[in-house]
């Protein structure tokens, strides 16, 4: 069998990566190896996930080809460790005091046109749900059509009627205006960290709002932020006056920048996954998804 070049994104608490050493001909342990060195994750306790909706992988057998996974060029590997294959070793002493560390982290929402949508329930609803976006689509709707004169042709870059037609589709991104409206129908201020910048948007900082939720930015795909304490999510909704958070949130956004875990959305260059046409940039991207429903993206 011919050996074809795998090029694998993988997304993990600690940030995104692409793996380009991999083939059809390497097997699953290879890949595992890949995995373990980008996340500092043991391999032993990597469980991975693949598809859409993300589903289990079977990694129990490590001689196994990757040919023989329904794993493609340019597809997302979703990484979790399972802490049950490690070692607590509080448990071997109980002399010892457990220190509990507080650290955010991003928790990864599949990479596609809803990603924001997904990532706003998270936060708000404290769970996964990939089909919360159709209903999110149509309360941005709502709220811009009941308000011509606020969302007019000038902010919205087209008309309003056209804009509720855009947003309803699930091959529209969402971004600025969509968080806007987002942070005023939940009453929540909604802060969105630039991993490329390290700024940080504040949406419905002028409303005197008591919760803030965080979201992290790299481009072009959106995740949620939450405080997890000995790998628990312990918090995804703070207080506005909580300005420790904030400066987690910031460190964390430095850490991805140094590692350059961003993607310059003028710049950056895609394979159409289904034609496998060059694009330049994000407005490329959305022209040829407009054009051909292509939706199947690849950075390279």
């Amino acid at each position: 069998m011919a050996s074809t070049q795998l090029l694998l994104r993988c997304k993990a608490k600690t940030g995104q990566y692409t793996i380009k050493n991999l083939t059809t001909m390497s097997t699953v342990d290879d890949l595992k190896e890949n995995i373990a060195q980008l996340t500092n994750i043991n391999r032993d306790c990597l469980k991975l996930r693949s598809g859409f909706p993300p589903k289990l992988m079977d990694t129990q057998d490590g001689k196994q080809l990757l040919s023989t996974l329904s794993i493609r060029y340019g597809d997302t590997i979703i990484v979790e460790e399972d802490r049950s294959n490690k070692t607590d070793t509080n448990t071997l002493n109980s002399n010892f005091t457990s220190v509990k560390r507080e650290t955010i982290v991003r928790k990864v929402v599949p990479a596609n046109n809803s990603c924001l949508f997904t990532s706003v329930f998270f936060v708000m609803e404290g769970r996964m749900d990939l089909s919360c976006a159709p209903h999110m689509r149509e309360l941005i709707a709502g709220v811009v059509l009941s308000d011509p004169e606020m969302y007019n042709e000038a902010i919205l870059e087209k008309s309003n009627s056209e804009y509720c037609n855009w947003i309803m589709s699930d091959e529209t991104w969402g971004g600025a205006i969509e968080v806007s409206i987002l942070s005023k129908c939940y009453g929540v201020e909604i802060d969105v960290i630039d991993t490329q910048t390290v700024r940080v948007d504040r949406f419905g900082e002028n409303m005197n709002y008591s919760k803030r939720v965080l979201l992290i930015y790299d481009g072009i795909h959106y995740d949620p932020l939450v405080l997890e304490s000995d790998g628990k999510i312990v918090g995804f909704q703070f207080s506005t006056n909580d300005d420790k958070i904030l400066a987690l949130a910031l460190e964390f956004a430095a850490q991805a920048k140094a590692s350059r875990q961003y993607t310059d959305v003028t710049n950056f260059t895609l394979r159409c996954l289904i034609c496998q046409k060059a694009l330049k940039g994000q407005v490329e991207a959305q022209q040829h998804a407009q054009e051909t429903r292509h939706i199947n993206f690849g950075e390279f």
